[in-house]
């Protein structure tokens, strides 16, 4: 077999309508148009358009707010903390460690799981929790 002798399956593929090829075609004349009307004119059709009424997706309230800021920020467990080199964290500490991505701006250090050595947070946010599990461990949160 070549490339060449390829054809696909019998009956898989289907000839396209031939309108407007004689009235022995059953497609002849209109086209399978029907006779007059908006739909039987050429370009008739808009998205959403509803004679005139108020469309749909108009009529809806648009609803929902996706801040920008929300693309640029990250959260941060307690526990990952740990895996910084160093006893001073701050954003480009974590940039360095993997932990936060490239392009994150702001970050914010929630109290989940457990931290094991004493750090200084710099510029960085941390909840309630967080900042009294640091200072338990005997770091701060500048």
């Amino acid at each position: 077999m070549r490339l060449n002798d390829l054809k696909p399956a019998e009956g898989s593929k289907k000839a396209p309508r031939r309108l407007g090829r004689g009235i022995g075609s059953g497609l002849g004349k209109t086209g399978g148009r029907g006779h007059k009307g908006q739909h039987s004119r050429t370009g008739h059709f808009k998205t959403g358009f509803e004679g005139g009424q108020m469309p749909m997706q108009r009529r809806l309230p648009k609803v929902g707010f996706i801040t920008q800021k929300s693309l640029v920020s990250a959260e941060l467990p307690l526990s990952a903390l740990n895996k910084v080199a160093g006893d001073e964290v701050t954003l480009e500490s974590l940039k360095a460690a993997g932990l936060v991505r490239r392009d994150v701006l702001y970050v914010k250090v929630v109290l989940s799981g457990s931290i094991a050595k004493a750090v200084t947070l710099k510029g960085i946010k941390a909840t309630k929790g967080a900042v009294e599990a640091i200072t338990a461990a005997g770091g701060r949160v500048e």
